[in-house]
């Protein structure tokens, strides 16, 4: 499994240098609220292969104010996320841009862990925890970054190797801050996920989760 996104507690604690940075006399509408926010400078080198076809994010003028909505639907219920633009704007950048061209849509979120941590993995088309978008980017961490019940991270394979597959945490985790945290879930959403890992991982394999978590699609907005 080594080229897996696999989240692990082990890894040493490293907190990367963001790949955004203020652009010079920019700006864009992309508050959920409207205002008019500070661009910001993102990058996302070429790796690999997508697992779907996509398209690379625009790299100027990122917003970085703000959250935005989104309405991950699964076949257990709707589950919303509101992603913070000001703590990660390049990972919710890619995020939305790779939601609008329905890279996840029909997608089984493929990793249940609900001992020693507590998390559903999603984000991988081909559901092997090696699929990805084409292109990384770096992490966003902050200065005490920690994983309670109600976050979304995004997974890695270490330092600066984000892509698409990204992390929901059902109940409060002890992870060390290796992960760019860019969001939370709603309480309604928490219920859906936690009704799915309830039902208990695949003793056949040892990762996937028991319950159906397809995700048919997502809303913006």
């Amino acid at each position: 499994m080594t080229r897996s996104l696999a989240i692990t507690a082990l890894l040493t604690v490293a907190v990367a240098a963001s790949a955004c940075t203020d652009a010079n006399q920019s700006a864009q509408l992309g508050a959920a609220d409207g205002t008019v926010a500070p661009g910001a400078t993102c990058a996302y080198p070429p790796d690999g292969e997508p697992a779907r076809a996509v398209d690379a994010p625009g790299e100027h003028s990122v917003p970085n104010r703000g959250t935005v909505q989104v309405v991950m639907h699964m076949t257990a219920g709707d589950v919303t996320l509101t992603l913070d633009q000001a703590k990660a704007p390049c990972t919710v950048h890619s995020f939305l841009s790779l939601a609008s061209q329905g890279y996840f849509d029909d997608t089984s979120c493929h990793r249940l862990v609900d001992h020693g941590m507590f998390i559903l993995q999603c984000g991988d088309p081909t559901g092997t925890g090696r699929g990805g978008p084409g292109y990384t980017f770096a992490d966003e961490i902050a200065p005490g970054t920690a994983y309670p019940r109600g976050t979304i991270a995004m997974a890695n394979r270490g330092p600066d190797t984000n892509g698409s597959q990204f992390f929901l945490v059902w109940d409060d985790t002890d992870l060390s801050p290796d992960y760019t945290v860019f969001g939370t879930i709603d309480d309604a959403g928490l219920g859906v996920v936690g009704g799915i890992a309830a039902q208990g991982v695949d003793a056949s394999d040892g990762i996937s989760p028991n319950a159906e978590a397809l995700i048919t699609g997502m809303s913006i907005g």
